[in-house]
């Protein structure tokens, strides 16, 4: 169990890669605080990795209220006494033209998916600098390096933030042995993106199942992402075998933007 007995923070874990990377960290020997707007969907997370026979705590927390931010960490230490892993994945974004996005669009996505990672970063670090060991592990996109099929322009900017954010806090938080990483998902299934793939096959005027092959024909391994796929590369960056790895930005994608 190489994660035995840490403590790790997830934000948006009631679905999707968050739920799946919840569940990883405590099938790796974590116990999780399960964070997600949604307070069922975090306390359906947190009665999954109970299974395991780690510890769970369930919090609602929405990642762009700061008072909610402190509230989560605060409740961390309150129960397990520490914060040893911080997985920033709580996202949102909507189809749209870069004509048609609003400043509403652009205030509401980058409230969760740029300021929300920043506040959550900044706040868990403040419990790991005294104790000088952390793991923070922010969730991008390939969005942020030039995918075409990206939700709109304004997802792809705060993906980007969330790269250049991840960069620097690494550089600045590393002489206080804190490990700073992001992961660029690719195509993903998760309600998040099926929602997406569902207006790009009516805007293609095809079926979603044929938008869909399409979609993983793109793909060089001609496979998408399940969110066990994330959820494995979250654990690895966690786990002691990437002790010396920061301030890097890994896709996990197919090869579908090779760098």
């Amino acid at each position: 169990m190489t994660l035995k007995d840490q403590v790790a923070i997830v934000t948006g874990a009631g679905t999707g890669i968050g739920r799946a990377s919840a569940i990883a960290f405590a099938q790796a020997g974590a116990h999780v605080v399960c964070a997600d707007i949604n307070p069922k969907t975090a306390e359906d997370t947190a009665n999954a990795i109970q299974g395991f026979q780690r510890r769970a705590l369930p919090v609602a927390a929405d990642v762009g209220n700061l008072e909610d931010i402190d509230r989560m960490v605060r409740r961390t230490i309150e129960e397990f006494g520490q914060v040893d892993i911080l997985l920033a994945n709580a996202g949102v974004t909507r189809r749209a033209y870069i004509m048609d996005l609003t400043e509403a669009d652009w205030d509401r996505i980058h409230r969760v998916n740029a300021k929300g990672v920043f506040f959550c970063l900044q706040r868990v670090a403040k419990e790991m600098i005294p104790k000088r060991s952390g793991r923070i592990i922010n969730i991008a996109s390939i969005a942020g390096k030039g995918y075409a099929g990206t939700s709109n322009a304004a997802y792809a900017a705060s993906k980007g933030a969330v790269i250049g954010l991840t960069r620097t806090a690494a550089q600045q938080l590393g002489p206080h042995n804190i490990n700073v990483n992001a992961i660029c998902p690719g195509v993903t299934r998760t309600a998040l993106s099926e929602a997406n793939l569902e207006i790009r096959a009516r805007e293609a005027g095809v079926t979603k199942e044929a938008f869909d092959a399409l979609r993983v024909q793109e793909i060089p391994i001609r496979r998408a992402n399940d969110p066990e796929d994330i959820a494995a590369m979250a654990v690895f960056l966690a786990s002691p075998g990437a002790r010396n790895i920061t301030g890097q930005t890994y896709n996990v994608d197919g090869g579908l933007i090779p760098e």
